[in-house]
């Protein structure tokens, strides 16, 4: 699969689930106290950095904007971009006091060097394994130096067909990888690990689930 027929596929698998996903995952942070200590500390981090701690973070491949919305409520400047013009229009009216936009994260309309923080929260996990070095050169680009970026992912190896989901059919590919992969992938970027937590999959979930926090030097 090409770069582009796999950022069609994504889109237009996330267009058609838009609103049934951001009903079934609003409240889903609640039940994941791991996650949310992940977060804690990734808001921390960037609100702790030198002469850093009022710059913007991106929520990359945001979706429906619970964790934008997350992240804006610990304090940290947060705005959504996402790939998918119908998941930025659910985030739009469901908080819309906060910043989403139509995007690429392999592209981003970001000057370099001013992100405090770069989130890629489960939004990695379709970007075929060839294609991250440079998804995540991009996020090292935006990042000022002691920004921080925090990957969630899928903790396993290979990948897994997708072709239902959130009561819609879809058409996606889902790469599960090694903690200590996406952590060689980033320091390729420039981006040296802070931290990693690996916990067990919880109710809904078919295996462990990686979560990673880097900065950039």
């Amino acid at each position: 699969m090409t770069a582009s027929s796999y950022l069609h596929s994504v889109r237009a698998s996330y267009d058609a689930v838009a609103v049934d996903c951001a009903r079934l995952l609003g409240t889903e942070l609640a039940g994941k106290p791991l996650d949310r200590a992940m977060l804690a500390a990734f808001a921390e981090c960037v609100r702790g950095e030198e002469g850093g701690g009022g710059r913007a973070v991106a929520d990359l491949g945001c979706g429906p904007g619970r964790v934008t919305a997350h992240l804006d409520g610990l304090g940290v400047r947060a705005f959504g971009v996402d790939l998918s013009p119908a998941m930025v229009a659910v985030a739009r009216r469901t908080y819309p006091g906060l910043r989403f936009e139509v995007g690429s994260m392999s592209a981003l309309d970001v000057a370099d060097g001013v992100l405090g923080g770069v989130l890629g929260w489960y939004s990695t996990l379709h970007t075929p394994p060839t294609e991250l070095p440079s998804v995540f050169a991009e996020f090292a680009r935006v990042l000022a130096p002691g920004g921080h970026a925090l990957i969630a992912f899928e903790a396993g190896d290979g990948r897994v067909r997708l072709e239902h989901a959130y009561g819609h059919p879809v058409d996606l590919d889902v790469y599960r990888m090694p903690p200590d992969r996406i952590a060689a992938l980033l320091a390729g970027a420039g981006l040296a690990e802070v931290a990693r937590l690996l916990r067990e999959p919880t109710r809904g979930e078919s295996c462990p689930q990686g979560f990673l926090l880097a900065r950039k030097g």
